[in-house]
């Protein structure tokens, strides 16, 4: 990606890229003095998801999960031809920094509990996948908002958990990514 992108006609400053995920690449911007995130999906394959539309499902699912009331950052501008989404910035270390330096606090399963509780009333499942979460000012914010239906293989309790202590599983996961 540029050094610039516009979304909507308005001017972000990209200053480096924040990770890739299924669905798309997440670059830490700033227009004026404010940082925000900019998405841009991408349609690279993916052999475990099946995607549709994806801008429509970004959309539908942040409203999803808002109305449900799962902290996230608050999506600031989409621009659906170009396929690029403007979130809000929430500044911290994601929940798999945290397990990486054995440092995740009680809190973030207390919330991540409270937050399944909510989720599951709603017939809904997140990506628990713990890049997914950034811990800030004592709140634990899910910074994606991709949802799916519930389905108890992939609730937090069956394969969520696994990632959010030095597991098999997530060691594995570090030992091939890193």
């Amino acid at each position: 990606m540029s050094d610039t992108v516009f979304v909507n006609d308005k001017k972000y400053t990209i200053l480096k890229l924040l990770g890739k995920g299924k669905g798309g690449y997440s670059y830490l911007a700033q227009i004026n003095n404010r940082y925000v995130v900019v998405k841009q999906i991408h349609h690279e394959p993916c052999s475990y998801y099946h995607f549709g539309n994806k801008i429509e499902a970004e959309i539908n699912d942040y409203r999803r999960l808002k109305s449900i009331g799962i902290a996230m950052p608050e999506m600031l501008d989409v621009d659906t031809t170009n396929e690029r989404i403007v979130k809000e910035y929430i500044e911290g270390n994601t929940v798999y920094e945290l397990v990486l330096k054995d440092k995740l606090p009680n809190i973030c399963l207390q919330q991540i509990r409270e937050m399944c509780r909510l989720l599951y009333k709603a017939n809904t499942n997140i990506d628990y996948f713990p890049t997914n979460f950034i811990l800030q000012n004592e709140i634990l914010y899910y910074i994606d908002y991709e949802c799916n239906d519930y389905t108890e293989e992939w609730n937090f309790e069956n394969w969520g958990v696994k990632y959010w202590s030095k597991t098999p599983e997530f060691t594995k996961y570090v030992e091939e990514h890193s």
